[in-house]
């Protein structure tokens, strides 16, 4: 999930003169393009604790109450979907949390939009990591499976939602000029990298060679190579917008004062808090995402033991619910007419998911299965049809958003006929023929 909320600020001040836009144009800047977004919450008056998340924490501490004492005298797909639904709440709450922190601490220091955008990012993925942690524990393959189907859903989530953004004459909607550049050359990795390996686990099985599951190493080995990817792919896109910005400072002639007030304007809807109101709301969103990551593996072990669901259908369960609350802020942002701050949320979600929670999980796989994960039936995460299915279909998925990004506009109907069709086709063969062995072999 993204961190960016707000509206589009202009590329100039308030009172600008009216020949600001033709100076951006004269130095190569499309002002359509300009990516600074304002910071906070879009509407409503600024508060120092925003009230409507506290009522979802208040709502799930309620709920988290009643799975845990009357559990025994409930059944047990009713404890499994109050466990579920707390969870998504308090996990929500901790996204909340976290990115208000990281607004407000950025607020503080004066930082430029694009660092408080990319250090909010960062955090807001913290639950993600509590979920898989816990559920890595339960279920080590379900929490592969989860991470790499959720990078499906956030792309045809990202494929419909551009269909329906407003289009110029030539049917584009132009994106930040920094997230094409380097969202273009990231998403060729990822689609490189799927088929790669997902080549190499077919030859490995069709030729009955000795190695038939990833080792440990083999796991930490690979979420190193994404993660340090994914810190390469940060570094381009921070001195993207700066140097972005530092064009627009110069094609504007901006004073000392008026870069000051263009960075005031970014953090207009931000509460400017203490520092210990800061620490807690970092507190509370680290406690949010403990509690809620315990929640929902709660949830995947009642589903897998109890009711009885196989791994990859509880995978597309939590996939679909821990992506909910990201989709309903995309639509709320787009109904508010907040197109930057929606195709931002739906592009984030692609990206950080596939290089940052991916690797996280392969990384938290293979450390477990060095200690107290050894003997865990599921391990090591073998050759399996559904494992190479979810591998290889990366690099059709990804080539279609290649080709968006490539041609600076959005999907058109076909390019999401075309995302939907591969979705649709990857989610019926893993239902139908894809659902692992309880031990998760092949």
């Amino acid at each position: 999930m993204t961190a960016l909320r707000g509206a589009p600020a202009t590329a100039g001040l308030p009172g600008a003169p009216a020949h600001a836009e033709s100076a951006l144009r004269e130095a190569g800047i499309d002002p359509d393009r300009l990516s600074i977004q304002e910071l906070g919450r879009p509407a409503g008056p600024v508060l120092a604790i925003p009230w409507p998340w506290v009522l979802r924490l208040a709502l799930g501490g309620v709920l988290w109450s009643i799975a845990a004492l009357a559990d025994a005298a409930l059944p047990a797909f009713v404890t499994a979907g109050l466990t579920l639904v707390s969870g998504l709440l308090l996990l929500q709450v901790a996204c909340d949390a976290l990115v208000t922190a990281a607004e407000r601490l950025a607020a503080r220091k004066h930082w430029d939009h694009y660092v408080a955008g990319t250090v909010a990012e960062i955090l807001a993925t913290l639950p993600e990591f509590a979920v898989i942690a816990f559920l890595v524990t339960v279920s080590p393959l379900t929490a592969f499976v989860t991470a790499l189907i959720t990078i499906y859903n956030n792309a045809i989530v990202f494929s419909i939602y551009s269909y329906f953004l407003p289009k110029d004459r030539e049917g584009r909607f132009l994106m930040p000029e920094p997230i094409t550049q380097a969202g273009t050359q990231i998403l060729v990795a990822g689609a490189a990298i799927g088929m790669i390996v997902g080549l190499v686990m077919i030859a490995f099985t069709a030729a009955d060679h000795a190695k038939q599951a990833f080792a440990a190493h083999d796991l930490i080995v690979l979420g190193g190579i994404l993660l340090a990817i994914f810190a390469v792919y940060l570094v381009k896109l921070v001195r993207g917008y700066a140097g972005e910005e530092d064009a627009v400072r110069a094609a504007l002639a901006l004073s000392d004062a008026q870069i000051d007030e263009r960075r005031d304007r970014v953090y207009a809807r931000v509460h400017r808090s203490s520092l210990p109101l800061i620490a807690g709301l970092l507190t509370l969103g680290i406690l949010g995402a403990l509690t809620g990551g315990h929640q929902i593996s709660t949830f995947a072990a009642t589903a897998l033991a109890e009711l009885g669901l196989n791994g990859t259908l509880t995978a597309l369960i939590l996939a679909g619910s821990a992506g909910m609350s990201e989709y309903v802020i995309l639509w709320q942002a787009h109904r508010r007419g907040e197109y930057g701050i929606a195709l931002a949320n739906g592009f984030g979600g692609i990206t950080q998911v596939m290089f940052l929670v991916l690797p996280f999980t392969l990384i938290a796989i293979g450390i477990y299965e060095l200690g107290p994960g050894a003997t865990h039936p599921e391990l090591p995460l073998r050759f399996a049809l559904p494992n190479i299915l979810l591998l290889l279909f990366l690099f059709p998925t990804f080539f279609v958003l290649v080709e968006l990004l490539e041609e600076d506009h959005t999907l058109g109907i076909l390019d999401t006929a075309i995302m939907t069709a591969i979705f649709g086709m990857l989610v019926l063969l893993l239902v139908t023929y894809g659902a692992h062995p309880a031990n998760g072999g092949g």
